[in-house]
């Protein structure tokens, strides 16, 4: 080989390497936009500055790129995290020439939010599994295409989205960002006239737009001449007959919908004590269901923070129309149940609603007291993952307390009211917690009430994996230690900071109980704390709780205690029991050959089983996922 085509190869492979090393580094995306869309800038460089309404603009003006990113290349977030700091380089010198510092925002310029994660929305990363997880076209195919020149077009696309977002929930629950993917789909692929169109930024990806003296000019013209045309109609002969026969059918119409409040409000008016709340009322408490006041959603409806009238602070939940029939019968049971019962440990519902109408449907609210911090779940787990909106760790008087408050509330629906009421779907995210870190057992949509003399009740089995006592799951017997079972797996949930299902392993999920217990018959119970409980912690008491949890959970219910023997267990007025052995774990070699068709390809615990199942929380009464306030 000549000099010059050594010469010639060592050009052309220097020109690859420079080529790689500044595509690796360079941003895709053409931030532009920033400069040109007419983006409500007021809050920004307005003094005094509105921080929080500022940087929740920036984050949705950073969604606009995504979108265009995820129509250009079928990614939702950026590959790595090298791609993301090249753009945020970007996005951030586009504000700074507008005089706007993004360094005033908690998080930074966001590299950590925007990068490809298969944990931030049921395992989606790119359009292609985005297709996967929907057999045929989802509601935003249909609902957000268009120019949103109407009001009604952008709540029926927004309704549209909450919708596949609880979807999506249902699928993974523990997922986050899922209403985020549904925004950049919305208007990076289904709408026609994308992302960088205002009328679209506005409604499908929240940005507030600039008013102008022009668009209220416009607006003005429009409604001027639609009354015009509106008069004109009616005047025709065949235009009065059109509106006498719509007249007609609306007032139809309006007299079903009529019948079906009448309806449910009959199933619960007057046997309870709480407020039937008008539509009006809760939007007014909730700024029109504002995505600013959305605290919460889940695959049985969504949760508004609201401010009532006398100042009171509520939360909201709507339950999601996916079922008319189940949906009244979840929404009259909660109601009539929990609106008759009142105990510090549990979630005070202050009233409910039914509304009906042609452009919406068919609706139902529930108003509960609005408990400042959160679920158990988001201080056991969110902090632990980095969670950038997560709670602050639990040290060991709290974990403590709330422990003793959910026994509490529990031996109440057992033995305080007659007759007595099993919860059935007792989780870290049905426990909420007040101002003063009180703990409030929530959500009572799929709680039975027995009658008298029964010693259980044979049921449907609905709940969620992990939580569900093996005799309840396996033959749907529900009786009072079936909450017994689960109340134990939160206990050691709490104990130890770990979920209720080990999902570090793909080839299997292992149990809470059968991991506490090894380490107990071990004799390294030390290695059960959740280190962040503190050094202040009674060793003995802590081992204590530990034992009351394997025992509430044992697969043997005549080796349970009841929800009053534990509390006393737990407050020490009693001693605690020496630990039966557990089953062995259907893993185990001595039982490898095992009939295809076992206990466990039910995708439930039996005893110390190994799972394998899809996610860590899902209902096994599939036709009606659960959603906690």
């Amino acid at each position: 080989m000549s000099k010059s085509q050594n010469k010639l190869i060592s050009i052309l492979c220097f020109s690859i390497f420079f080529f790689i090393s500044y595509a690796k580094t360079s941003c895709p995306i053409d931030f532009s936009y920033v400069k040109t869309l007419p983006w409500d800038k007021s809050n920004c460089v307005d003094k005094p500055l509105n921080q929080i309404t500022c940087c929740e603009t920036i984050k949705h003006l950073l969604g606009l790129g995504l979108a265009k990113y995820l129509n250009q290349t079928s990614m939702f977030y950026f590959p790595n995290t090298d791609t993301a700091s090249a753009c945020m380089s970007v996005f951030d010198d586009q504000l700074m020439s507008m005089s706007i510092n993004i360094s005033m925002c908690s998080g930074g310029s966001y590299d950590q939010l925007v990068v490809n994660s298969s944990s931030n929305c049921a395992g989606i990363t790119t359009l292609k599994d985005w297709k996967e997880k929907f057999n045929e076209s989802t509601p935003l195919d249909s609902n957000c295409k268009g120019n949103f020149s109407t009001p009604s077009r952008c709540n029926a696309c927004n309704e549209a989205g909450q919708r596949v977002a609880s979807q999506l929930g249902i699928t993974r629950p523990n997922s986050t960002k899922c209403f985020e993917y549904v925004c950049l789909y919305a208007a990076g692929i289904v709408n026609e006239h994308g992302p960088e169109d205002p009328r679209i930024a506005s409604c499908a990806l929240g940005i507030t737009m600039a008013k102008s003296t022009s668009d209220k000019r416009k607006k003005t013209f429009k409604v001027a001449f639609g009354v015009l045309g509106a008069l004109f109609g009616v005047l025709t002969t065949w235009g009065c007959v059109v509106v006498y026969k719509k007249l007609k059918e609306e007032r139809r119409l309006a007299v079903l919908r009529e019948e079906y409040v009448r309806g449910v409000k009959a199933k619960v008016l007057p046997n309870t004590g709480a407020k039937w709340f008008q539509v009006a009322e809760l939007e007014q408490a909730t700024k029109g269901f504002s995505k600013k006041n959305l605290i919460g959603q889940g695959g049985f409806g969504v949760v508004y923070k609201g401010t009532l009238v006398d100042g009171s602070i509520v939360a909201v939940k709507q339950l999601l129309d996916m079922d008319v029939n189940g949906d009244d019968e979840e929404f009259t049971n909660e109601a009539e149940i929990i609106s008759k019962i009142r105990h510090r440990n549990l979630l005070a519902l202050r009233g409910f609603c039914v509304e009906s109408d042609a452009v919406k449907g068919n609706r139902r609210y529930l108003v509960y007291d609005y408990m400042s911090n959160g679920s158990l779940d988001e201080h056991l787990f969110d902090y632990e993952q980095g969670n950038s909106i997560g709670k602050q760790p639990l040290d060991w008087p709290l974990r403590k307390n709330i422990i003793i408050d959910v026994a509490k509330g529990l031996a109440y629906l057992h033995y305080g009211i007659k007759p007595a009421i099993y919860h059935r779907d007792i989780k870290t995210t049905n426990i909420l917690l007040d101002s003063e870190m009180k703990a409030r057992l929530a959500d009572f949509g799929l709680a039975k009430q027995t009658t008298e003399g029964e010693s259980h009740l044979t049921t449907k089995v609905a709940g969620t994996y992990g939580y569900l006592a093996p005799e309840y799951a396996l033959y749907g017997q529900l009786t009072e230690k079936s909450d017994v079972y689960s109340f134990g797996i939160i206990i050691l949930e709490i104990m130890s900071g770990r979920k209720v299902l080990d999902t570090s392993s793909t080839s299997s999920r292992l149990l809470i109980t059968d991991w506490a217990f090894d380490l107990v018959k071990s004799g390294k119970v030390d290695s059960i704390f959740d280190n962040r409980m503190g050094e202040n912690a009674s060793k003995g008491v802590m081992e204590r709780f530990v034992h009351v949890g394997i025992l509430c959970a044992h697969v043997m219910v005549a080796l349970r205690p009841t929800i009053s023997e534990a509390l006393k267990m737990l407050e020490g007025d009693i001693e605690v029991p020496m630990l039966p052995d557990r089953p062995l774990p259907l893993s185990h070699e001595s039982l490898r050959y095992i009939p295809e068709f076992s206990i466990s390809t039910l995708g439930i615990s039996a005893g110390r089983s190994s799972l394998d199942i899809s996610g860590s929380r899902s209902s096994i009464d599939t036709s009606k996922p659960r959603s906690s306030v």
